[in-house]
């Protein structure tokens, strides 16, 4: 078995209060859930308004199917309107 996890430091460009904020994320990790079956959260930045930290973990068989996995979720987070990711960062488990 073979796990890994990322994080994304993300700019949201469009925010004006915690509550587009919030709105904006909880679609952002219910995608990510729903089509990736990943476990995602917010982990930086909960105070700020147009940044953000999300993680997100996911376990596989193989490494080259977690490794893509990781790659789907970068794709879904890039094509989300209004989020520009800023950094990125993978750790193996």
């Amino acid at each position: 078995m073979v796990g890994a996890t990322q994080r994304w430091d993300l700019h949201l460009e469009g925010c004006h209060s915690l509550k587009d904020k919030r709105a904006i994320l909880q679609s952002l990790k219910a995608e990510l859930r729903r089509k990736l079956n990943v476990a995602v959260a917010e982990v930086e930045h909960q105070d700020l308004w147009q940044r953000a930290g999300i993680a997100c973990a996911t376990v596989g068989s193989d490494r080259r199917v977690v490794d893509e996995t990781l790659r789907a979720a970068d794709r879904l987070i890039e094509g989300t309107d209004g989020v520009r990711i800023m950094d990125t960062v993978v750790t193996a488990l």
